[in-house]
This record gives structure tokens, sequence and C-alpha cells, in this order.
């Protein structure tokens, strides 16, 4: 028996679209001679749908956009398709209004629907404001030639809560030990679980330490592509009864794959292994270019600017968004001050010579000079200070948003997680923007990912590759560039210096807001910082905890309460892509009026 896996990038909303993509991936899989599909979690409207689910509308569109879909599919194909099915017991019980569910389509029709059981509601997700919860276990029995199999059906969250394997449950219920004691041959789980560094690696240690430990088959399909601040990598898996993989498709490329199940042996046969990304830098950086590429196009955007400071962080964004969308569709724009020196120029235009960027310099000395002329009846008396160093950063904001207003493109915001934790950062100028692209990167980090980009012979993320996106295209109103992840392939060999030239890399950070300006002036040294953050944002431990470290306590108390003050900004930034276990964003809540710390 065949059972084929589709890696699906499904637009939120958009079901006609995401329906078509499922027939596509019918089609090919009936072709390869599969009797069973497997899509990804709520397939059909996109994950995650936040609060579209809460219009009814919505739901029935769904609803029937699933029957639609049910008569489309080859008819001895069974086709499992992720959607949101209505609660019909909600009111008389008490229960939210819907389900996370997966439909069984077969022979034209719907055969059988199956609920999610584990409902997340930490950092991102928030699905009891939603659904339901299913109970379980749930199954069902497919008739092949050669005989009977019983798949067993989970929902992502579903395989999250093995004892064993966390040292403890977060739910009553494991579904895959329930599953396991009604003697399924295999579970299936179809699953929506968003990139971060690592996460690739923690899902198949889970899914080995699962399928060992039931001596039952397991079958992961992930969805892959952006969905606003959320990246999903897909890196679908398969696993037999020995916990062994012996399937798997690319990290954050839509595809099919095709494994065979031997009734006989109770367990499935070796298939294709695509390789994980060589290292976290380079898992990275696939994750950083699909999530501009996705939110520019599922927007409607066809061009980004960007503006270059002749700095690391605004290199590092330049690159990201010609690899996503085609150096032609970045426009860079250099803007700089009395302050700015020489080698910031300079070094910004080296950038865009090496990508290739089309750029345009609008210096900002006279407008400074109007503020000044301005303000200073208000301001006369009064020291010169960060207020008016942020007026420049707030010029320049002004000017990058016109840019975007005038022509419609997407302003990339370039700030790093160091700065947006401690609000190194200044509010209507270097924050504008409508997506912040290595806001979840820190400082330190963004630094490795330039010396890897620059590595000789650094060749596969940047080389031709599959368009991620570009079976999604054709509803969309922005095309994808043709080749988005090899747009600099053009430059291997040219450039002895790297991609990013290297007195980038090599000299001191600054925001040159007044002269002689670095940012050590103000911060501890990345490498203090970055280990500091990382152990109170990540892994939330006390300033005692950090100081226990070996970190100054007097540091360690100024960049927690810096943390604390920064959150009204952090509060207003642009989306933030999300590439670590904990993010600024929608699954950062902290207060803004706190006396805590």
């Amino acid at each position: 028996m065949k059972i084929a896996i589709a890696q699906l990038n499904p637009t939120i909303g958009d079901l006609a679209h995401n329906a078509q993509q499922i027939v596509d991936a019918a089609q090919d899989a009936d072709i390869q001679g599969a009797q069973v599909l497997v899509t990804t979690e709520l397939a059909l409207c996109g994950y995650p749908p936040r609060d579209l689910l809460l219009r009814p509308g919505f739901i029935a569109a769904m609803a029937q956009q699933l029957e639609r879909l049910a008569a489309e599919l080859p008819p001895e194909l069974a086709v499992l398709v992720g959607y949101a099915a209505a609660n019909p017991n909600a009111l008389q019980r008490g229960e939210k209004p819907l389900f996370n569910s997966t439909a069984l389509l077969q022979g034209g029709h719907v055969q059988q629907v199956f609920h999610k059981q584990l409902l997340p509601t930490y950092d991102v997700f928030d699905e009891d404001r939603y659904f339901a919860p299913g109970t379980g276990p749930s199954r069902f029995t497919l008739h092949t030639p050669e005989g009977d199999v019983n798949l067993g059906v989970t929902i992502c969250e579903d395989l999250w809560n093995d004892e064993e394997f966390w040292g403890g449950r977060s739910y009553p219920r494991n579904p895959i030990a329930d599953l396991a004691e009604a003697r399924v041959d295999l579970v299936i789980n179809l699953s929506a679980s968003p990139f971060s560094v690592q996460k690739p690696q923690l899902r198949a240690a889970m899914l080995t330490h699962s399928a060992t430990r039931f001596r039952c088959p397991i079958l992961y399909a992930n969805q892959v592509g952006a969905n606003d601040d959320l990246i999903f990598d897909g890196t679908s898996m398969a696993f037999n009864r020995q916990g062994e993989l012996v399937a798997r498709l690319p990290s954050c490329q839509t595809g099919l794959m095709v494994v065979e199940y031997d009734l006989a042996k109770a367990d499935l046969l070796p298939g294709t292994v695509a390789p994980l990304p060589t290292d976290d830098n380079e898992a990275l950086w696939l994750a950083l270019v699909l999530g501009v590429q996705d939110y520019a196009r599922k927007c409607g955007f066809r061009q980004v600017v960007v503006g270059l400071s002749g700095g690391v962080d605004s290199a590092l964004v330049a690159a990201i968004a010609a690899a996503a969308l085609g150096p032609d569709q970045v426009l860079a724009v250099l803007m700089p001050s009395p302050y700015s020196s020489d080698h910031s120029v300079s070094d910004a235009l080296a950038l865009c010579a090496t990508l290739g960027l089309p750029y345009h310099t609008l210096a900002i000395g006279p407008l400074m000079a109007d503020y000044d002329q301005v303000l200073n009846p208000l301001f006369a008396g009064t020291d010169s200070g960060i207020a008016e160093e942020n007026i420049q950063s707030r010029i320049r904001g002004n000017l990058l948003m016109g840019i975007s207003n005038k022509f419609g493109h997407l302003l990339l915001s370039t700030g790093n997680k160091s700065e947006m934790a401690v609000g190194y950062c200044t509010l209507y100028g270097d924050m504008n923007g409508g997506l912040a692209v290595i806001a979840d990167v820190p400082k330190t980090r963004v630094y490795a990912l330039c010396h890897w980009l620059n590595q000789p012979g650094q060749s596969s993320p940047l080389d031709s590759q599959d368009n991620p996106a570009s079976e999604d295209a054709e509803s969309q109103t922005t095309p994808p560039s043709p080749d988005p992840l090899g747009a600099l392939a053009h430059l291997r060999g040219q450039v002895p210096q790297g991609f990013i030239p290297s007195h980038i890399l090599t000299k001191p950070p600054s925001a040159e807001l007044k002269p002689g300006q670095v940012d050590q002036d103000s911060l501890p040294p990345y490498k203090v910082l970055d280990d500091i953050l990382e152990r109170l944002v990540q892994r939330h431990q006390s300033t005692a905890d950090i100081v226990a470290t070996g970190h100054d306590p007097a540091v360690v108390d100024r960049v927690t309460r810096l943390v604390a003050r920064a959150e009204f900004k952090r509060r207003q930034a642009p989306p933030v892509l999300k590439v670590t276990d904990r993010a600024f964003g929608m699954g950062w809540r902290m207060p803004i009026a706190s006396r805590w710390p």
C-alpha cells in the first residue's frame, strides 16, 4: 500500500486556491499509485486562520468548499484534509463552536471526520479560543487488495504529550498511546508546526521516540510557507516501527512524498530522505528568505524598500530580500547625515554593487537643519541629546515611508532582536516598516549568519532551487521571482570578499547619530548582552540566576530594566518573523505598565 504526503503552502482564507493545491497533489499521488493522501493541518483554510474563525460565513464557505473538493478528487483515493468543522452541540453543551478537524474524503463524499484532541494555548497558539477538543481514538480502516489496514489520525499537538519523552504531560491524555492501545497499524499526523532553530531536529527525536515506544510507524505531514509572522518549514517525515527515519521532504519547499507500507511486515519501507540544512545558519537563512518571500507575495507586494546604513543589520536584510524577491525588486535607500562616516556610505554602495541592488541617496542634513530651526523656540536653552539624535532616525523613517506610500513598496525594518529587546531603536524612525525581518535574530547571530553567507564555496542557500512558493503563484496578484533562492547565484566566485563587504563585518557597530558614536557607548558588548537576553527572554531565568553564571550584577539589573521599559516600543513594532522559540510578537504578552522587576 502506498501513502502520499502533500507538503502544502496554503494562503490564509484562499479556500478555492488551497483546494486546488490539494486536487493537484491528489492527482499526482493517484498517478504514483497511492491509496491514501495526507495533507496538513487546516490545509483548506491555512494555518493559523485566527479570528477569521469567528466569522460564520467563513466556516460555511469552508464546508461548501470541502464538499466541492470531495467531488473533484480521484474517487478511489482516500484523502485526509484539514479544515475547521462546526460543533453541532456547542450551544447545548456550552462548548466552543468549532473543531480543528480532518475529513476523510473518498468516492466523492466526506466519509468520516476526526477532531484534534489536544489544543495548545502556549506561545503563539490560542486554539481553545476557537475549538472544542475532540475525543478519540480517531481511526479508520482502509480496504486494500492485500488486506485491511487500520490507520490512526492525529492533528499536530496530539503528538506532543508523551510523558516519557518530555518528562511529564501537559494534558491528561496521550492520543498516541490511545491509538496504540486500539491496535492501529499506522499513525498519521497532520501538522502546522512553526519553524524555530533546531525545531526540525526536536520533532524528529520526538517522533523517533513515539514510534519506538509504541512499535508503530508514524507519518508526519507538516505545512510549509509563511503566514504573517509565522514560518513553517515543512520537513515532513515518515518513521518505521523501529523509530528509523525512512522518508523526508525538504525544508522550506512544497512537495509530494510517496512511501510504501508493507502489510506482511506491518511496517513502512525505506524511501527517499531529503537532507536537512547543513547547520543552523543555513536553516535560519532558508526560513528568513521564505518568510520575506511569502509575506510580500501573500500581501500583494511586488517590491520592497530597505534603508541601508552601511551596517551589518541592514546589509543582512538586503541580502535576504534580494534572495527572496530578486535583486531588481529591492530598492536600497542611503540617507547619510553630517555624522555619517565616509565608510558608511562606501560600504552601503559596495553592498549594492555586490548584490546588484538599485539604490538612491537622500542626504538628510538640510532636513535636520530645518527641524532644528522649527524646534529652536521650544528647545532653546536645553542641551542637545537623545531627542535630537532620534529626530535623525525619524527623518529617515518618514522618507522611507514616503517612498513606500508613493510606489507601493513594502518597507522592511532592519532592527535585530538585541536592539528590540532593550529598546535601542526609535519609534517612528528605524522601527518603521511593514515587516521586521531579523527582529528575532540576536546581534551575535546576525554576524554569524553574515560570516556563513560569505564562506568560500557557500552555495546551497543561493544556488538554484525549486521556488518554495511557486505553486501558489497563479492565484496571487504578485508573481514570485522566477528563481528567488538562486537570485544571487550569478555572484558566486565573482566577489572575493563575499556577499557582505568585509568592512561591514569588522567595524564597530554604530547608529552614527552623533560624532564618534558606537553601540557599546550605550550597551554592554553584544556577546554579553545576548547571553543575558537569552537567559532572560528565552529561558525565563531570574536576575539572581543570571548573575550566578558570572555576569556583573549591575549589568544584569540594567539589562533587565531596559527590557521591561521597552515594552511599549515592541507593542508598536511591525510583525516580527519568528525564528526562535520565544519571539517578540503574538507569543510575547508582557504588560506595558508594570513595576516588575
